[in-house]
């Protein structure tokens, strides 16, 4: 009776679950494992794909100029964005963890430019840079600094991006204060009776306290510069020279303007492998390094 029971409970559960099973297999686990076949194939969508081995993998490695220089670009932006929006985001977060008038305000209107659509900042920031009526070189010129192309410019195309990345930075400032407001008071208080002031403080009692927080916000932060794509592509595309030729924006146009599906898949297993990869490095590096709170 009880093993009959087990059974019909087990059937139940299944049938509930059914939805969630069907539509991971069918758009989640499929999607997966069509990509790693056809990534072995020469396939161009109207036809059926021909098996063609590890063709893709080596025309990419040797045989093709623009993979290595959309891969460059996004690690020359992954090198500079991500640790300049952390940088960011700590230091908004630390300023306003102070006790100042207006705090709400504050953080709400650092807040509000990481909420903003991705399509909407991208085309807020092609004025913002425009290099004949944009206001950045607007200001830059009433300072009698020189006035770049930026998205025109091959030289200040990535730099223009990058800097387009930290005004985002409000997201990563909310999971540091949330993180600030669970440091310890007392490690305060005993490093202020002995004699440590506001840096000493903060370098070896808030640092080593949020140090979960700044991991968790350099993982994420990495894995999505690997694949940056939306604002370039509204932006400016491949822009000048290829400047802005980043490796998830080169993958969609082998995919949907090319029409080769077989070596865009071979791309994206590729940068799955670079982006577990780089974050098993992560990991490695970061051992014994990352303070984690023990539990009560």
């Amino acid at each position: 009776m009880a093993h009959s029971f087990q059974r019909r409970e087990w059937r139940a559960g299944l049938l509930f679950a059914s939805p969630f099973l069907l539509g991971f297999g069918l758009f989640t686990v499929y999607p997966i494992g069509a990509s790693l076949y056809y990534s072995f194939c020469d396939y161009t969508v109207f036809e059926p794909p021909r098996w063609n081995g590890g063709a893709n993998y080596v025309e990419m490695v040797t045989d093709d100029p623009l993979f290595w220089k959309a891969l460059a670009n996004t690690a020359v932006f992954t090198v500079f964005s991500v640790p300049l929006v952390m940088i960011t985001g700590l230091v908004l977060a630390l300023l306003l963890n102070l006790k100042v008038r207006g705090q709400a305000f504050f953080r709400t209107l650092f807040f509000l430019p990481s909420i903003v659509p991705v399509v909407a900042s991208a085309v807020l920031w092609v004025w913002v840079l425009n290099p004949q009526y944009g206001l950045v070189n607007n200001v830059l010129h009433a300072l009698g600094l020189p006035t770049p192309g930026w998205l025109s410019d091959p030289a200040w195309a990535k730099p223009a991006l990058i800097l387009m990345s930290v005004w985002g930075a409000g997201h990563n400032m909310v999971l540091y204060l949330a993180g600030l407001q669970d440091v310890p008071r007392e490690l305060h208080e005993a490093a202020e009776i002995d004699g440590a002031g506001p840096w000493h403080k903060t370098w070896y009692i808030t640092f080593p306290m949020i140090s979960p927080v700044l991991f968790f916000t350099l993982i994420m932060g990495m894995i999505g510069s690997f694949q940056y794509f939306t604002s370039a592509w509204v932006m400016s595309g491949n822009g000048p020279d290829d400047s802005t030729l980043f490796y998830a924006l080169y993958l969609f146009n082998n995919a949907f303007l090319y029409f080769r599906m077989g070596y865009a898949s071979a791309m994206a297993w590729l940068l799955f492998l670079v982006i577990l990869g780089a974050t098993l490095l992560t990991f490695r590096f970061s051992q014994g390094r990352i303070h984690y709170e023990a539990a009560n």
